[in-house]
């Protein structure tokens, strides 16, 4: 039997990689369908007007068209949550609930912007097109942009193992989604400095829901990377 639920998208996004380990979670079955963010087909922009990936479709309410797809990756994690409730992954008290938005909000915000576009388009997006990676920007935002937010998150962890309460919630997934796109192409962040959040991070990459995304990342950037590069030095 045919899953219905549909990501059309790419692993390499940090925003579908969330989207599938909340499925994973749930344990549900899901299928991808690649879109090239380069050059999108005029059906997909008819289903995310934002030109953005991924996107979800559950064909038990429509099987085509914009009728049953949700275009936002934040949506989609709760529209999932709503449908299938367990295991919880969004709190139930008020606050901690407000506080686990926070926290996704940052990671889909600030470390997508510090991560995404000032780390991995610069050396991911170049090797893809044929070029030598911009390691210079890549430098600057592994050693000036990213600590503070590493320093925040690990503020936040406070020395425990999950940001809200006692369980894994949709807040470290979010976190981890963005933290292995970096991870990717250079490595983790010093453990001495940020003991916790690297914690988080591993634990997260053992975790099976996250097995079939990083797998198929690996395999894409196996075919342009060799090994990862060391913006330390």
């Amino acid at each position: 039997m045919a899953a219905n639920l549909i990501i059309y998208g790419s692993p390499l996004s940090p925003f579908q990689r969330k989207v599938e380990a909340v499925m994973g979670v749930k344990e549900l079955e899901y299928e991808t369908k690649a879109v090239n963010l380069g050059n999108l087909p005029d059906w997909y922009n008819e289903l995310n007007p934002l030109g953005s990936i991924p996107t979800l479709r559950d064909t038990d309410i429509a099987g085509d068209g914009s009728m049953g797809t949700i275009p936002d990756s934040s949506a989609m994690c709760a529209y999932l949550e709503k449908k299938y409730a367990k295991p919880a992954l969004y709190p139930s008290d008020p606050f901690r609930y407000g506080r686990a938005l926070w926290i996704e909000e940052f990671a889909d915000t600030a470390m997508a912007r510090a991560g995404g576009l000032g780390l991995f388009r610069p050396i991911a997006f170049a090797l893809f097109s044929g070029k030598e990676p911009d390691l210079a920007t890549a430098r600057k935002t592994w050693i000036e942009d990213l600590p503070p937010l590493f320093d925040y998150l690990e503020g936040q962890l406070d020395g425990g193992e999950w940001f809200i309460g006692d369980r894994l919630t949709i807040a470290d997934i979010a976190v981890a989604c963005q933290m292995m796109q970096t991870d990717m192409l250079v490595g983790p962040p010093d453990a001495e400095k940020w003991p916790a959040l690297v914690n988080l991070l591993n634990r997260m990459k053992a975790h099976a829901a996250f097995r079939a995304n990083l797998g198929a990342c690996e395999k894409i950037l196996g075919k342009v990377m060799p090994e990862k590069y060391d913006l330390n030095v």
